[in-house]
């Protein structure tokens, strides 16, 4: 079994030399290997220079360097793309996955399962990190049907079924763990551990986060279209209602005031969900237009160490 091990970078330059090193130690045990360094046009200049250097000195290095920063999702669909692995392990270029930690995740896949998730017992993600991986976990649930017991993690292995599934998708905006739920359901989770950062700080800021799960909404189900239906019904519901309950004041008693404060409030909570429904609308169609509009995936500037297209 050839193992490819596919690391999205991003301010790396610190870790990657020493994590590529550990590497080699710890799958030194395996009969073939390969390592895909995908540089998500980081800004500073060292990791795009370290990537190169690493790659010129190992043939089993490929180095992917993007021309624009698209995201972690993009970037290892890029590394899918060009790995040649029977099965693909997808970590941090932090350390906050020990690469001591692969095996287990490969020894799941020869147990007959297609993609095998990591557990944490312990998370050592910040605040806002580990808040918005619980409500992505919740939001799949809903929306992906994923069961509620299963922990969809970025530190995952899956084997060649699944790669060569999830990279016919060309849209521009890939969800990873969507992309792998609506083609298998034979997976599993193991426990490992989960490191503090070696270095710097997690890319994923609160912005990033909101645009994650835009992309979770808007991807893979047509729900929240459907929630918004209801939403609106509710509402239509809500102020006939009301409607009925003033004629019916007023009827019983015609010194019965208008109330501009009522409707003011009537008037801003129903134009405010009418925005906010009309931009969940607006999300969906931007995408259908940026899909036919031809947005690429990713743009690769160079490959290193990797086949011909």
């Amino acid at each position: 079994m050839k193992i490819s091990l596919i690391i999205p970078v991003f301010n790396a330059a610190s870790t990657l030399p020493v994590l590529v090193e550990t590497l080699e130690k710890v799958l030194d045990v395996a009969p073939e290997y390969e390592i895909v360094l995908v540089n998500d046009c980081s800004p500073d200049d060292n990791s795009s220079d370290i990537c190169l250097r690493l790659a010129l000195a190992n043939v089993r290095v490929k180095f992917i360097d993007l021309a624009c920063n698209f995201g972690e999702h993009n970037a290892v669909m890029a590394g899918l793309n060009a790995c040649t692995g029977d099965v693909a392990v997808i970590l941090d270029d932090d350390f906050q996955n020990p690469p001591e930690e692969i095996l287990k995740l490969v020894d799941g896949i020869l147990g007959g399962y297609d993609v095998v998730f990591a557990r944490y017992e312990k998370k050592e993600h910040g605040y806002w990190r580990n808040l918005g991986s619980r409500f992505n976990n919740l939001v799949a649930t809903t929306l992906l049907k994923k069961p509620g017991d299963l922990y969809l993690s970025s530190f995952k292995a899956i084997n060649r079924f699944v790669i060569d599934e999830v990279t016919r998708y060309k849209g521009p905006y890939p969800y990873l763990d969507g992309l792998i739920l609506r083609v298998t359901r034979r997976y599993t989770t193991v426990i490992v551990e989960h490191d503090p950062r070696r270095a710097g700080k997690s890319g994923y800021t609160l912005v990033k986060l909101i645009s994650l799960w835009l992309r979770l909404f808007t991807s893979f189900s047509i729900i929240p279209l459907r929630l918004a239906m209801v939403t609106g019904f509710i509402f239509a519901g809500a102020g006939l209602l009301a409607a009925l309950v003033f004629i019916a004041q007023k009827l019983s008693n015609p010194a019965t005031p208008a109330g501009w404060t009522s409707i003011m409030v009537v008037l801003l909570i129903s134009s405010g969900i009418q925005m906010i429904l009309i931009g969940l609308v607006g999300e969906y169609l931007g995408r259908v237009f940026l899909n036919l509009n031809g947005k690429p995936q990713f743009v690769v500037r160079r490959r290193i160490n990797c086949d011909p297209d």
